[in-house]
């Protein structure tokens, strides 16, 4: 059994895993996903001093309370900071690393670093202008992928606001984490943000997966996204027998 342990990305929370989790299950593993402070539920928390810290202090605690290994960690989009801040952390605990769509920073790397040019502007634009110069405003869902009502319909009432620190504090790393596994998943229907981060993955040999959907691929394509993730466990655990 392998324990999924999913992160969310901005404006979310852990409830954006409700169509994969099930799946996951289903096949008999574990799964957790919390909601980061400040965040969808957890919004009554949101100050000015939470940032990447916090947010990967969060799932550290998920892990160190819980008793967790054999920990399957996939981040969405932001969440692969916080992914491998985490791994580097806790490396005994953590078997893979998965980044969905997701950053894929290095040591002294912020998020804010890794945007494209234009999408960095129009972030920091947003936090200066509409977010009292630390919050980000919730993008609209057509801009990622979301198209469906019924999805909208879904989304909309629980996102809120992301703190524009999480994107600009710097990763802090030992170098423990290169010791662990790390995937990459990119979504291909749409703007493809994240596209070069999926270059820097194959840079760094490890393996790509592409869904032909949008950033949202938790909620736009559950099916598969959860395909693909027990696909990246099964292969762990052959390659661990194998061993």
């Amino acid at each position: 059994m392998t324990t999924f342990v999913l992160v969310h990305g901005a404006w979310h929370g852990g409830w954006c895993w409700d169509r994969v989790a099930p799946r996951l299950r289903a096949a008999g593993h574990e799964v957790h996903a919390p909601t980061l402070t400040g965040l969808s539920e957890r919004a009554h928390l949101l100050s000015p001093l939470v940032g990447l810290d916090t947010h990967v202090e969060d799932v550290v605690r998920v892990i160190d309370v819980l008793g967790l290994t054999d920990v399957v960690l996939v981040g969405h989009s932001y969440a692969g900071q916080v992914v491998t801040a985490v791994a580097d952390r806790r490396p005994e605990a953590v078997v893979q690393r998965v980044y969905l769509d997701a950053f894929v920073g290095a040591d002294g790397e912020s998020a804010r670093d890794l945007l494209p040019e234009t999408v960095e502007h129009h972030w920091a634009q947003s936090a200066a202008e509409q977010g009292f110069g630390w919050l980000v405003a919730v993008r609209k869902l057509s801009v990622l992928g979301v198209t469906e009502q019924s999805d909208v319909d879904w989304l909309v009432p629980k996102l809120t606001p992301h703190p524009w620190k999480t994107y600009t504090d710097p990763l802090r790393l030992t170098g423990a984490v290169d010791a662990v596994p790390a995937a990459f998943v990119e979504c291909v229907s749409w703007m493809r943000v994240f596209a070069g981060q999926a270059d820097r993955a194959r840079a760094r040999g490890w393996p790509v997966h592409e869904l032909d959907t949008g950033h949202e691929a938790m909620v736009t394509a559950p099916e598969e996204l959860a395909r693909v993730l027990l696909e990246i466990a099964d292969a762990r655990s052959d390659e661990k027998e194998e061993v």
